[in-house]
């Protein structure tokens, strides 16, 4: 056996028995009883300590030594660097940090979603404070002594971007974020859904708009969770959605953003299966298909003609008078304070929030102590508005309880990085709003899957945004000139 083919075969198991350890997380938001939690810790703790193992075996480091890149494709030779990125990463980080970084997430997890029904954050900020704790520990042994610690764990989420670069887009598409946002509010106020939409209902609605959308339900499944997620790659990719009685929407737009990111692992090439090229290249990357399907595609005016009708056909009259104003409602912008229900406009102002509150805590420039209160002050600042209680501001996200620090900059990445899309989708498909408005999204989901999906982590994340777009760098233009498009005429 070679060592490419040796290094491999090894690859290939330490994948399969991740996704045994993905399985228990995607159980302990779904299925698991509450009292479970102290065993799930010692279990999730457990298998990453035998995955840190085999990421971390002498032999891995010995293979990639022996093998020679000339030698090998251009697949074996992505292969060879994403093996080479993950063992560096894994070399760095003590074997005992990454056991106790699992097990104190997942005690950090429960007590998040028990400190969210209650609104109090004085429960879960001891679990918070340990959680930034072990991260700053990770992000010390990632940097080696140099380099931003930010930076070290933000490499996790989407390899080869900086702090400073997102700082950077952000300042330059804050002030035209904030300037749509008031010529929105400043609008006549978009039709409002009356009447309650029973829950049933809309899990049959969020299944055909699962399908509608490409998921394969022979390799997924829908359940529901607190906070909507997508889980596993390959052959078993799974997601969950949620309901509200008065707000369909939030069902059925959460169900089509996770679709999003489970048609992206469900369409990988089969060849990649159980390799680091099976999955998405990064989380901004990942994040573009759910935004793509849930915004570009699933608010546009064609799309929501179609859904006007399956709405109107299901449940009624809902106080919506026609296809025009329904169109209003979906992209209806509003004060509000969660993050998920955003509107495409407020949502980036969110994210903003986000990272600049937890590159703070990081630094230790931020106590945990007073991330409530800080997040309190900057919604208020940015959003004109106080808010009402924990689970609404501090508390409403999943994130930071399970060590998620650096996840949320790849969210507006994603926005960014599907407006390149978008643009490039557009050009190629000329009569795609006809196609849309019959409920076909097949045509842009085709685009999609050869552009972009199929071709798993083959390129490096601004590289496979760039083939997908012919060649174009990525740029925030294209996402903020159709942001200013839409939302212009919606207010006019």
């Amino acid at each position: 056996m070679s060592a490419y083919d040796a290094l491999m075969a090894h690859v290939r198991e330490t994948q399969a028995l991740a996704q045994v350890a993905g399985r228990l997380g995607w159980d302990q938001q779904t299925m698991m009883p509450p009292g479970a939690a102290h065993q799930r810790g010692e279990e999730m703790a457990a298998m990453e300590g035998v995955l840190h193992a085999r990421r971390v075996d002498p032999r891995v480091g010995e293979w990639l030594a022996a093998i020679d890149p000339a030698d090998l494709d251009a697949v074996g030779q992505a292969q060879v660097r994403e093996v080479r990125r993950a063992f560096d990463r894994a070399t760095r980080v003590p074997a005992d940090l990454a056991a106790e970084l699992a097990r104190k997430t997942t005690a950090a997890h429960m007590a998040w979603a028990a400190a969210r029904a209650e609104d109090d954050f004085a429960a879960f900020r001891p679990h918070l404070e340990e959680v930034v704790a072990l991260r700053v520990r990770e992000a010390e042994a990632l940097a080696d002594g140099g380099g931003d610690h930010y930076d070290a764990l933000l490499q996790d989420y989407e390899p080869g971007m900086t702090a400073a670069e997102i700082a950077a887009m952000f300042d330059g598409m804050r002030p035209d974020l904030v300037e749509l946002r008031k010529t929105a509010l400043d609008a006549a106020p978009a039709p409002e859904l009356t009447g309650s939409f029973d829950e049933d209902l809309q899990l049959a609605v969020s299944t055909r708009l699962a399908q509608t959308f490409g998921y394969d339900l022979q390799t997924g499944r829908i359940d529901k969770a607190l906070h909507p997620f997508s889980s596993g790659s390959g052959q078993d990719v799974r997601i969950t959605t949620r309901t509200a009685l008065r707000d369909p929407f939030n069902c059925f737009y959460s169900t089509i953003h996770e679709v999003g990111h489970a048609t992206y692992e469900q369409n990988i090439d089969d060849a990649f299966l159980l390799t680091p090229l099976g999955n998405g290249v990064s989380m901004g990357v990942h994040e573009s298909q759910s935004r793509i399907y849930e915004n570009q595609l699933g608010r546009s005016r064609a799309f929501t003609g179609w859904l006007y009708e399956v709405m109107r056909d299901t449940f009624g009259d809902f106080g919506v008078a026609d296809a025009d104003a329904f169109y209003r409602t979906v992209n209806a912008v509003r004060r509000g304070y969660i993050r998920t229900e955003a509107d495409e406009l407020q949502y980036n102002l969110h994210i903003m929030l986000r990272f600049d509150l937890e590159r703070a805590m990081l630094a230790g420039d931020l106590p945990v102590a007073e991330l409530e209160t800080a997040w309190n002050d900057r919604f208020a600042a940015d959003f004109g508005y106080a808010v009402d209680r924990a689970s609404n501001g501090v508390l409403q996200d999943v994130h930071w309880s399970e060590g998620l620090i650096g996840y949320f900059p790849t969210y507006s990445l994603g926005n960014v990085y599907a407006g390149c899309l978008f643009e490039a989708m557009r050009a190629d498909l000329p009569d795609l709003d006809a196609s849309l408005a019959q409920g076909e999204v097949g045509p842009a989901l085709t685009w999609l899957r050869e552009a972009l999906q199929v071709h798993g982590g083959l390129r490096t994340p601004r590289d496979s945004i760039a083939h997908a777009c012919k060649g174009a760098a990525p740029s925030s233009a294209p996402l903020m000139a159709y942001l200013r498009d839409k939302f212009t005429a919606l207010a006019a």
